[in-house]
C-alpha cells in the first residue's frame, strides 16, 4: 500500500513517521508541501520515496493508492474531493471543513461514486479513555447517560488574532464529535458564552449542549489555560460515572513537595490514538470496509454545523437550535 502525505508540518511530519515506523506492509510513497525544504526534511527522516509540490497531482499519480491529507484547513474538502475523484481512499484531518455546505460537497460525491472513501481525523475516537466510557455506557454499567462534562485547555492560542469564534470552529470540533460518538445522538441545542480576561488574550469559551436524547453536555475551551495541554472527560450516567485519568508517567516527590508535569500540546497524550486511528485507515484502504468506529464525511458535516450554530450562539448570547440534515442512508 503506497500512501502519500500531504502537509508536511507538524501533524505532516507526525503521519509520515507513523506511516514509516508503524504501519507494516506500506510504502511512504510521497511527502508533498509547498515548501521543498520541508517536505525534503520529512522525506528524510522518514525515508519516503519521493517529495513532490502539486497535491492534487500527487493524489492522481499511479504510484500512490492511498493519501493523508495533514495540510492547512482550507485544502481539506477541495483534497478529499480530489481524491474521490481518482478512487483512493483519504485520511484527511480535521475539520473536514469549516463550512457545512462544503462538507455536504464531499458527502454529494462520496455518495455519487457509491462508496466511502474519505475518513475523517477526529482520532479521540481511539483513545482508550473515551473507547471505555462509550464500552461503559453500552453494556449498561453506568445506566442511562445523563451529562457529559469535558473540558479542553491548552498553554496559549496558536496566533495573536485568534478569538472566541475560532475556539469554537477551530477547538471545541474534537469535543462534538467524540461526544456525539460517545453517546450516540445527535445535539438539539447550543449556548455560548465567555468570562471576562484582565488582558487582552482571548477569553475561555463555555458551551452548553442539549442532545437529541435529552442529556446535557458541557464543554470548555480554554486556549490561554497557562500551566499545560489538559484534556478532561467524565460521562455521568443515573447509576454511576466514568471519568478520564489524567495521563502522567512519572510524579516528582522533591523539597517536601509532590508533582507531576503537563505537556505542552496534544501528540504525546494522543500518540496512540493517531497510531491505532491510522492502522483503521490502513485497513480500510486495503478492504474498502470502513472502520467500525471511524469518523466519516457525515461526521464531519455534523461537526461544521454545530459549530457553526456555536458561534451565532456566542455572537447572539441566546441559546440556538442545531439544525441539521436527516442523516443519508449512505452513512448509516
Amino acid at each position: 500500500m503506497r500512501i502519500a502525505v500531504i502537509g508536511a508540518g507538524l501533524m505532516g511530519a507526525d503521519h509520515a513517521k507513523i506511516v514509516a515506523e508503524d504501519l507494516p506492509g506500506t510504502r511512504l510513497q510521497v511527502i508533498c508541501d509547498m515548501d521543498a525544504t520541508r517536505a525534503r526534511s520529512v522525506a528524510d527522516a522518514t525515508g519516503a520515496a519521493d517529495v513532490a509540490n502539486d497535491p492534487e497531482g500527487v493524489i492522481a499519480r499511479a504510484d500512490v493508492d492511498a493519501v493523508i491529507v495533514a495540510s492547512p484547513d482550507f485544502t481539506h474538502a477541495p483534497l478529499s474531493l480530489a481524491a474521490i475523484r481518482a478512487g483512493k481512499p483519504v485520511l484527511c484531518e480535521k475539520p473536514l471543513s469549516q463550512s457545512s455546505a462544503e462538507c455536504l460537497g464531499v458527502m454529494e460525491a462520496e455518495i455519487a461514486a457509491g462508496r466511502r472513501f474519505v475518513q475523517l481525523g477526529f482520532m479521540r475516537r481511539y483513545d482508550q479513555s473515551y473507547v471505555e466510557m462509550r464500552r461503559a455506557l453500552a453494556e449498561g454499567r453506568i445506566g442511562r447517560a445523563l451529562m457529559m462534562h469535558n473540558f479542553h485547555r491548552n498553554v496559549e492560542t496558536p496566533a495573536a488574532d485568534f478569538t472566541g469564534a475560532m475556539a469554537i470552529t477551530n477547538s471545541a470540533p474534537h469535543e462534538f464529535d467524540v461526544v456525539r460518538h460517545v453517546l450516540g445522538c445527535e445535539y438539539a441545542s447550543i449556548a455560548a458564552w465567555q468570562p471576562r480576561r484582565s488582558d487582552a488574550r482571548v477569553a475561555p469559551v463555555v458551551m452548553v449542549l442539549e442532545t437529541t436524547d435529552g442529556q446535557i453536555v458541557n464543554i470548555e475551551i480554554n486556549n490561554n489555560a497557562a500551566y499545560g495541554y489538559d484534556v478532561r472527560a467524565e460521562l455521568v450516567g443515573e447509576g454511576g460515572s466514568i471519568a478520564m485519568n489524567p495521563v502522567a508517567y512519572t510524579r516528582m516527590d522533591q523539597a517536601m513537595a509532590q508533582s507531576t508535569g503537563y505537556d505542552a500540546d496534544w501528540r504525546s497524550r494522543y500518540a496512540e490514538a493517531y497510531r491505532r486511528q491510522n492502522r483503521a485507515f490502513l485497513r480500510f484502504a486495503e478492504t474498502g470496509v470502513f472502520p467500525e468506529i471511524g469518523s466519516s464525511a457525515w461526521d464531519g458535516y455534523a461537526a461544521a454545523v454545530v459549530a457553526e450554530t456555536g458561534v451565532r450562539a456566542l455572537t447572539s448570547g441566546q441559546k440556538q437550535p442545531v439544525q441539521m440534515m436527516q442523516k443519508p442512508e449512505f452513512y448509516k
